[in-house]
């Protein structure tokens, strides 16, 4: 039976019930290895694969990952759709931290990372991928109606910001990132995204907000807000997780 199902999870997500895991894949790409080896077995019942993207022990610093292995790994075992789970601030008043989101857009700010496979090495095509929409709608929507169907609320969609990390944002940087149209700042979106679409997979992301983005709130201690809030965004991730894959 084959696997054409991920969950690329992060922060809160390298353990966690409902993984029930019956192999481990070590996939060799042109890029490198992957951040851990590709986990094949059941999620919720459902034939899929888990990958750690901070690596095991959660160790590989987001501006770090090897994110053209991850991807590519993946589409070498058979996967077509993905879906990633991402830690993120908020910067929106409705997005308050515990609330998951299904953004519909981003900003990237990251620099200096290997975010295509168009490199201009011997045997790579030049791909001006289109990306419009960075998400695929469809995957998209298939998160918003598991959310209801667990009965579990999304506080919105939005636009996501990438920023370069590992260290969180000032106030300034957050305040551009308002002005910029965004809803809530992460540090892992891309390239995963655009190197997503590059290979042709589909992509859609499930954002869970553990703290208040720099200044939004008043600034206090940010590492006491996630340890708080992280494990009630989590299991909302758990339970549209359980709805989602079935209908995948």
């Amino acid at each position: 039976m084959s696997t054409n199902i991920a969950v690329i999870g992060g922060t809160g997500m390298n353990q966690w019930p409902g993984l029930d895991i019956e192999r481990r894949l070590v996939v060799d790409t042109p890029y490198g290895p992957a951040s851990a080896p590709l986990l094949e077995g059941r999620i919720y019942g459902t034939r899929a694969i888990f990958l750690a993207r901070h690596g095991e022990g959660h160790k590989i610093p987001p501006h770090a990952i090897n994110y053209r292995a991850n991807l590519w790994a993946l589409q070498q075992a058979g996967v077509q759709s993905v879906i990633a789970i991402a830690a993120v601030g908020g910067i929106a008043p409705w997005f308050k931290p515990g609330e998951i989101a299904v953004p519909a857009d981003l900003v990237d700010y990251t620099w200096g990372r290997e975010h295509s496979y168009s490199d201009g090495r011997p045997g790579s095509t030049l791909q001006h991928a289109e990306f419009a929409e960075p998400y695929a709608q469809a995957l998209r929507r298939a998160l918003i109606e598991a959310a209801a169907r667990a009965a579990t609320p999304l506080a919105g969609e939005g636009v996501l910001a990438v920023t370069q990390g590992p260290r969180l944002e000032t106030v300034a940087e957050i305040r551009r990132c308002a002005r910029d149209g965004c809803d809530m700042v992460g540090m892992t979106g891309m390239p995963e995204a655009a190197l997503a679409r590059e290979l042709g997979l589909d992509y859609a992301c499930l954002a869970v907000s553990v703290n208040w983005g720099a200044g939004v709130q008043g600034v206090g201690d940010i590492h006491a807000e996630i340890a708080q809030s992280i494990e009630a965004g989590m299991a909302k991730v758990r339970a549209v997780l359980a709805a989602a894959l079935p209908a995948l």
